[in-house]
């Protein structure tokens, strides 16, 4: 009974991860489910549904399709609104009833290209991990399938930023800060994957001289296209200008061919007992900017995935039950609001909202914390 939420949220799932990514890039995207379960995602997880058009479908399985295995209806239906829409692309992510009765979406989307021509992406996606799993999957099949291989790199600070879906930045301002923020210190932003881009800046992503990686969505594709076209890249986002002014050092250092990285470690400090709960980079960086501008230590507490810049001194926290244990002796949290609910009064909460945490529920509250953290400075 590990795995049971009786008091929490839980984190938006893979399948929209996969969505959220591919949402403005003129796809097809096709949530293998039963009718309306896409209404979850873009009623909840999805705030530019009301704003913006996108070919995002639901395949509407019944019960005797699921028990029978009927994909070729599911192979018609996509082709018939493929003829009509004519999408860049088509993209199916599977849900728990398809994974359960072994549904391929792989092989289903190859056959799915085969008739239309038009590149398709089939995820194993199984609802049953976060959005982090689906939407890194998703950033690197763009990687690996839109990256045009031959391109020549103009070394003249031209910088991709990986890893934007609006689950972890909103829509509120985010994106275009963290462009300005850049811009303003010399870079040219090339493609910003996958929020207010455009696809010749995708196709151009390989031109980059430097890759910025503010999600943990966004780390497979940055693995990829340094392994491709040598590209370096830095996981941080740009959070309070103490961390930001290291992050343009490294950035420049990078782009001249030095090795170099955000060291999110501090002394071993096990006693510690202020903790930020979230998505790993963005957590590790705000307890980065904290430490710099105020000499405070925060551990990290990571429930969307298990990250490799995760330091001795944080924790994995899949589950409600790892997150209490963790919590013990706690003196101020940073989180999402709904994590109010399991601490005592003694503690120290700051809001810090999650969108793919609780959805729109606290939608208007989210801060936008790029390169000013005065929110939560006056708030400790």
């Amino acid at each position: 009974m590990k795995q049971t939420s009786r008091i929490l949220s839980t984190y938006s799932a893979d399948a929209f991860g996969v969505a959220s990514s591919l949402f403005e890039l003129g796809g097809m995207v096709i949530i293998h489910d039963a009718s309306g379960c896409n209404s979850t995602y873009t009623t909840h997880d999805e705030p530019r549904w009301f704003d913006m058009d996108s070919m995002l479908f639901v395949s509407a399985i019944s019960e005797l399709e699921a028990i029978m295995g009927d994909d070729q209806k599911l192979i018609s239906d996509i082709v018939k609104e493929a003829n009509r829409f004519h999408p860049r692309f088509i993209a199916i992510a599977a849900t728990p009833i398809p994974a359960m009765t072994g549904f391929d979406a792989e092989s289903v989307a190859m056959q799915i290209e085969n008739e239309t021509g038009i590149p398709s992406f089939g995820f194993n996606t199984t609802g049953m991990k976060t959005y982090v799993s689906g939407a890194s999957q998703a950033f690197l099949k763009l990687a690996e399938r839109f990256a045009r291989k031959e391109v020549s790199k103009a070394n003249n600070h031209v910088m991709n930023i990986l890893g934007l879906t609006p689950l972890d930045f909103s829509t509120n301002g985010q994106c275009e800060s963290l462009c300005k923020l850049f811009t303003e210190h010399g870079w040219t932003v090339n493609a910003t994957l996958a929020m207010n881009t455009n696809w010749e800046a995708i196709e151009n992503m390989g031109t980059a001289d430097v890759n910025l990686v503010v999600s943990a969505t966004g780390r497979e594709a940055a693995e990829y296209l340094k392994e491709t076209f040598g590209t370096p890249f830095v996981e941080c986002v740009p959070y309070g200008k103490a961390l930001t002014e290291k992050l343009l050092d490294v950035m420049e250092q990078l782009s001249q061919g030095k090795d170099a990285s955000i060291d999110f470690a501090f002394e071993n400090d096990t006693n510690a007992h202020d903790f930020i709960i979230g998505e790993e980079i963005a957590s590790l960086s705000l307890a980065k900017a904290l430490e710099l501008e105020h000499n405070r230590h925060f551990k990290v507490l990571c429930p969307t995935n298990e990250g490799s810049l995760l330091r001795p001194i944080d924790r994995y926290t899949p589950y409600e039950e790892d997150i209490v244990d963790a919590l013990e002796g706690a003196e101020t949290v940073i989180s999402d609001p709904i994590y109010r609910n399991i601490l005592t009064d003694q503690i120290r909460f700051i809001p810090l909202a999650h969108e793919a945490f609780s959805g729109r529920i606290y939608r208007k509250d989210i801060p936008n914390l790029i390169g000013d953290i005065s929110y939560i400075s006056e708030k400790l």
